[in-house]
C-alpha cells in the first residue's frame, strides 16, 4: 500500500526547546507515513536530546555541525538542501524563527534553509508569552509571506507552569499536516493515462527482448499526478517497483498488449504521459516452443511496433500528450525531431547514456522541450523531477 508520504524526504530540524524530547516520535510518525527522514540538531536542541537517540529512530545520520569537514568537503549543507522535499523545525525556538526571519546563516540548519526551495513547515513551541510577543510574531508573519507554512502550537499546560499557546502539537498531528503539503488540486478532475516500465517482445517462451527500464520516472509521475488531484490510469509493462494503489493499475507485457490497452482507455482521458520504454520491434513470428541451441547462427526476424505516442496523437479528439525522449546521442536534435513527427505537446529529453541518471537510477535530470519553451531541470530525485514536469506542463497548457 502507497502511504501518504512514500518517496518524500523530510528533513526534521530540531531546535533548542524542551518540546524537543519529541522529536524521535515525530521521526516515528514521519516514517509511519512513508516518509524518508534525515535530522539536523542544533547546539541547542541537543541540550535537550541526545544525537543518539534520534540516529536509532531514523536510522540516518544525525547532522549538526557547519564546520563539519568530513561533510563539506562535498557541499553537505547544500546537499541537505537539495535533497529535501519539506524541511520541517519541530520544535522551532524563538531563536531559529528569528534567524530564519533575518536570513542568517550561522549555523548548519540556518544555512540548509536558506539554500532549500523545499517546503518549509514550522512548528513553534515555547513559553505562551514569548509566542504572543510582538517580534515573535512579526517573525512567523514575515516568514509566511515568504511561503513557510505554520503549524500552529496546542494550548494547555506548559512545562514552566504557564498556561496558553506554546505547546508542541502531538507527534501525529504534526505528521498528518506534512503529509496534506504535498496534496494539491493543481490537476483536480483531470483523468490521466500513464505508460510505465519495459515491454517483453518474445523470441520463445523462455526468452525475450526487452530493455533497461525500471519504470522508477513514470511512477514518479503517477505519484504526483495523484497528489495533483488527478484520476490516474497506469498502464505499466515489466517493472520491479510497487504500484500506487490509488490508481487504476493495468498490466501489460508486450508492445502490442500496451497499444491495445491505451488505445481501448484513450477515450475518457485529458492527458496522455507516454514514458514507458516500448520496444520499437518485436519478433514476427515467435517460437511457440523453446529454441534449441545447435551450434548455428540464430537469426530473427524483426518489425516495427505500432507507436503508441504517435497514434495517440493522430486521433481526432486527442488528449494533450506528453512523450520520452532517451537518447545517447544528438539528443536535443533527436528530442526536438521527436516532438515535430509525434504532435505531442511537450517532450522530455532524457539522456540515458548518463549512469547516474540513466535507467534504474532513482535520480534524473532532463529537459523540458515545446513549441514554446526548452527549460533544463536540474539533476534531483525522480519524484522532484516529476513535479517540475508537471508544474511546468499546467503552467503552459493548463
Amino acid at each position: 500500500m502507497i502511504k501518504s508520504l512514500t518517496n518524500k524526504r523530510i528533513l526534521l530540524g530540531v531546535s533548542g526547546s524542551i518540546s524537543a524530547y519529541k522529536a524521535p516520535d515525530i521521526v516515528r510518525r514521519l516514517q509511519d507515513l512513508g516518509a524518508d527522514v534525515r535530522v539536523v540538531l542544533t547546539s541547542g536542541g541537543s541540550k535537550f536530546i541526545t544525537e543518539l537517540s534520534l540516529q536509532s529512530i531514523s536510522k540516518n545520520k544525525v547532522h549538526h555541525n557547519l564546520w563539519d569537514k568530513e561533510a563539506e568537503l562535498s557541499m553537505g549543507h547544500i546537499e541537505l538542501a537539495k535533497w529535501a522535499d519539506c524541511i520541517l523545525i519541530a520544535p522551532a525556538s524563538a531563536n531559529i524563527i528569528s534567524n530564519m526571519a533575518s536570513g542568517k546563516a550561522s549555523d548548519l540548519l540556518s544555512g540548509i534553509i536558506l539554500a532549500s526551495d523545499a517546503i518549509l513547515m514550522i512548528a513553534p513551541a515555547m513559553n505562551q508569552q514569548m509566542y504572543k510577543s510582538d517580534a515573535l510574531q512579526a517573525n512567523l508573519s514575515l516568514l509566511k509571506s515568504r511561503g513557510a507554512g505554520l503549524i500552529t502550537p496546542d494550548s494547555g499546560s506548559q512545562a514552566c507552569g504557564d498556561m496558553g499557546l506554546g505547546r508542541l502539537p502531538e507527534s501525529i498531528n504534526i505528521a498528518n499536516q506534512i503529509a496534506k503539503q504535498f496534496q494539491t488540486t493543481q490537476l483536480s478532475g483531470k483523468r490521466i493515462i500513464i505508460t510505465l516500465g519495459a515491454t517483453l517482445e518474445p523470441i520463445d517462451p523462455v526468452r525475450f527482448i526487452s530493455n533497461h527500464s525500471s519504470g522508477k520516472m513514470g511512477m514518479a509521475l503517477v505519484d504526483s499526478c495523484i497528489e495533483m488531484g488527478a484520476q490516474v490510469t497506469c498502464v505499466y509493462g515489466s517493472i520491479n517497483i510497487p504500484l500506487n494503489d490509488k490508481a487504476n493499475n493495468i498490466q501489460t507485457l508486450s508492445a502490442q498488449q500496451m497499444y491495445e490497452c491505451v488505445m481501448q482507455e484513450i477515450h475518457h482521458c485529458d492527458i496522455f504521459i507516454s514514458c514507458a520504454a516500448v520496444c520499437d520491434y518485436s519478433v514476427k513470428e515467435p517460437s511457440n516452443q523453446k529454441i534449441k541451441k545447435n551450434g548455428d547462427n540464430l537469426i530473427l526476424e524483426l518489425i516495427p511496433n505500432k507507436d503508441i505516442l504517435a497514434n495517440v496523437c493522430n486521433l481526432e479528439n486527442k488528449p494533450l500528450c506528453i512523450g520520452f525522449a532517451a537518447e545517447t546521442q544528438n539528443t536535443l536534435e533527436n528530442a526536438q525531431l521527436k516532438l515535430k513527427n509525434k504532435g505531442c505537446e511537450a517532450i522530455i529529453l532524457n539522456d540515458v547514456s548518463d549512469a547516474e541518471i540513466g535507467f534504474n537510477s532513482d535520480e534524473n535530470q532532463v529537459v523540458f522541450i515545446s513549441q514554446k519553451q526548452q527549460k533544463n531541470i536540474a539533476k534531483n530525485s525522480k519524484t522532484k523531477v516529476a513535479n517540475n514536469i508537471l508544474n511546468i506542463f499546467i503552467k503552459e497548457f493548463l
